[in-house]
């Protein structure tokens, strides 16, 4: 497998592209048609808040937590899906094609939806009638928005509580299996939007019940893709304002073949994702590529490893260069904080910590770079560092995994646990390592996790070494330095008296004494 480079063609990468003379049309479109169709959106969408409040005004708990029916259902639910519709053919989908036939709930409890392409993809509920949604529990106090959901009896999550995801898997297995009791359930699998170019790797969110799926595919032949909102490019308001500026968007809705998994499939969840994803991309004619989105990043899939398509860390140097740094100033920096991790037990730091650490005169600049690794404004220096130092390829691999041990190697025992291994992998590829599991067995199997042994794992496994090639010895590299003297690790101990990278001549970078 080839680790993935930066291109203008990978899925998570849109801009709109408008000749002169179109760009000035849809500006005077806009300026006309925009105020217009947001004005009669908006005033569909607030109507719409009084009557899904009022589904489920005045039942109990117990009650909520059954499908509504009675006069709730025959009566609140068509006028609910006239609105919605109402909201998209006022942003300009006025015709809405579709293509195959809608299974019933009994032949496929979920419909699989891909690809995912922006916020206006919600259209496909109102094409479907409806059906149940899994959604972020934050968005339930979102006003309107919740109210929606609430209207849908959607199954909320909270990613970041344990339990709450798992009361989310038991929700959705409870109702893809009660046999038609509940609602068809919608699902975007790849869960999150890209360019429509390829489809990236698809959560086993819709496949944890084992039933069978509605594959439904979402094509957007416009001249102008302007629905198009991902990671990086086109903001989700300037998709809003060439959408509305178009005289009107083309959509087709196609729901494929009922796809019912095999035993296989049932017992292992990923599989069937992956075979249901081969299955629509085919369809589509795109790529069916293992890319995820992993915290801020695009990544894919190593060995249980994610790799970030761009990672933090040359985004970090496009920062420094940008603030004036020369390549040895750089290096001169890292060296720096090598050193401080070193002499501190802690080597978290604060975008004022870190201001300081990088000789900067504003906090700006330090505070994006806290953005790039972290959701907070602190981050770990060490991956800082570590990241920077791998992408610019300061050091040779060996020296740099010599420095990466002992920075992690805490306890000074000379080995790694399963949490310094994903730490390790952490700092040197930019992003967090969640499934260090399989890599851990691996460099375990073969010897004592020591220094030696990782160093080993990394240029004689396939797959590990593959990551070592192409990931620490990029052909992108800002500055690629021999060490000469480095003759390996032959005791398979760290040297936890080298506190710093070597440079081009093979020198340590000692702390001052």
């Amino acid at each position: 497998m080839e680790i993935p480079r930066r291109n203008t063609t990978h899925p998570f990468i849109h801009e709109v592209e408008l000749s002169t003379a179109r760009r000035t049309l849809s500006i005077i479109l806009g300026c006309v048609l925009f105020p217009i169709r947001i004005t009669l959106a908006v005033l569909f969408f607030l109507v719409v808040w009084p009557i899904a409040r009022l589904r489920l005004a005045g039942l109990s708990e117990a009650d909520r937590a059954r499908p509504v029916e009675g006069w709730r259902q025959w009566f609140l639910h068509p006028i609910a899906l006239f609105l919605s519709r109402g909201v998209f053919f006022f942003t300009g989908f006025v015709w809405i094609k579709v293509k195959g036939r809608q299974a019933s709930k009994q032949e496929a409890p979920v419909l699989a939806v891909a690809p995912h392409s922006g916020f206006l993809d919600m259209l496909v509920l109102c094409m479907s009638g409806l059906p149940t949604v899994v959604s972020r529990s934050e968005n339930s106090k979102l006003p309107v928005i919740g109210a929606l959901l609430e209207f849908n009896q959607a199954v909320l999550v909270s990613r970041k509580d344990p339990e709450s995801r798992r009361k989310c898997v038991s929700q959705i297995k409870e109702r893809l299996t009660s046999n038609g009791y509940w609602p068809q359930m919608l699902m975007f699998p790849e869960g999150t939007t890209t360019n429509g170019r390829a489809l990236i790797k698809f959560k086993p969110g819709a496949f944890l019940a084992g039933v069978p799926v509605q594959p439904v595919l979402l094509h957007y032949p416009n001249k102008l893709d302007s629905v198009r909102w991902t990671w990086k490019g086109t903001s989700w308001l300037e998709c809003l304002w060439y959408t509305t500026s178009q005289l009107y968007t083309n959509v087709t809705v196609e729901f494929l073949p009922v796809y019912t998994p095999s035993q296989e499939e049932r017992e292992n969840p990923e599989l069937y994702a992956d075979n249901v994803q081969k299955l629509m991309a085919k369809a589509l004619n795109v790529p069916a590529t293992n890319y995820v989105m992993e915290g801020l990043f695009p990544a894919t899939k190593l060995g249980g490893l994610s790799l970030p398509l761009e990672s933090p860390a040359k985004e970090t140097l496009k920062l420094l260069r940008r603030h004036g740094f020369s390549t040895d100033q750089v290096e001169t920096v890292v060296n720096s904080m090598v050193d401080y991790c070193h002499s501190k037990q802690d080597t978290v730091v604060n975008v004022e910590q870190l201001t300081s650490l990088l000789g900067l005169t504003a906090k700006k600049t330090a505070a994006k770079i806290c953005s790039l690794y972290s959701k907070n404004d602190t981050l770990d220096l060490r991956q800082l560092c570590l990241s920077v130092c791998a992408a610019a390829c300061f050091s040779s691999p060996e020296v740099l995994i010599h420095t990466a041990f002992t920075l992690y190697d805490r306890d000074g025992d000379d080995l790694l646990s399963a949490e310094d291994l994903s730490g390790l992998m952490a700092a040197l590829v930019g992003v967090p390592q969640y499934s260090i599991g399989e890599m851990y067995t691996e460099l375990s199997s073969r010897r004592q996790p020591t220094e030696a042994a990782l160093y080993d794992l990394l240029t004689t496994h396939p797959t590990y070494r593959k990551l070592l090639q192409d990931h620490f010895q990029s052909e992108g590299a800002e500055k690629v330095k021999a060490d000469g003297n480095h003759n390996g690790i032959p005791n398979g101990k760290a040297g936890h008296n080298n506190n710093g990278f070597h440079n081009g001549n093979g020198v340590v970078s000692k702390k001052s004494e």
